[in-house]
């Protein structure tokens, strides 16, 4: 399996993400964002970051950057593409999904693990977590709060295009367990296609045991299935 890391003036999970893909022998590229071409990629992944310092807004600069064409060509193509935090504003700025984020509830910056529940397992990402669909994971953003209206929100539930919502230790989808006021709890969603997926949680972050939690490893064995 080949992929692709774009990585963009104030990415700083680019590194991150390519240790986890190898770590899986998924044959990894770095792509400079203002290349034109991807090479050739099963998997594209837009990492986390502060993507051109989040100056105008969040992902704002990096959705118009020249590499996107290509991206939005590889995902229309059906080719996977993953969206990690920045790289979740940055597919929503480049309208390859709905919605926006938004500051977080309380306007600080929050970096802690939490719990999420994986909602949808008939896709390439999330296959491996039908034993275990409630994971730790490692959240780390400024402007993580999903916003959409009652009219999306209504669709993304009917057509099952939520991944992951935040939830509790037991599984439980509260406001308690809402660490950022994201609408419904969501914390990532699919477009229809369900070949793109965008995700606040880190799961290269949770890829050891020396880390927080093996969790997010299973996005990467779903991948490679």
């Amino acid at each position: 399996m080949n992929s692709s890391v774009i990585v963009f003036p104030g990415s700083n999970c680019d590194r991150d993400i390519a240790v986890a893909l190898e770590k899986f022998k998924i044959k990894n590229k770095m792509v400079w964002h203002n290349e034109t071409n991807l090479p050739k990629s099963d998997l594209v992944v837009l990492p986390g970051g502060f993507s051109y310092g989040d100056y105008l807004r969040t992902g704002c600069i990096a959705g118009k950057s020249k590499i996107i064409n290509d991206v939005i060509k590889h995902a229309k193509k059906g080719g996977l593409l993953l969206g990690i935090c920045n790289g979740f504003q940055i597919l929503t700025e480049a309208s390859l999904l709905p919605g926006i984020l938004l500051r977080n509830k309380k306007l600080k910056f929050i970096s802690k693990d939490v719990f999420i529940k994986v909602l949808n397992f008939k896709n390439s990402f999330c296959s491996n977590y039908k034993d275990k669909n409630i994971i730790k994971i490692p959240i780390a953003h400024n402007e993580g709060n999903f916003f959409a209206n009652n009219n999306l929100l209504d669709r993304l539930e009917d057509k099952n295009l939520i991944a992951f919502k935040y939830c509790d230790i037991k599984g439980d989808i509260n406001e308690l367990s809402n660490p950022n006021g994201s609408s419904k709890n969501i914390a990532g969603i699919f477009n229809e296609n369900k070949n793109i997926l965008g995700m606040m949680p880190h799961p290269e972050r949770s890829i050891d045991p020396f880390l927080s939690s093996e969790d997010g490893s299973l996005i990467f064995k779903s991948l490679l299935k």
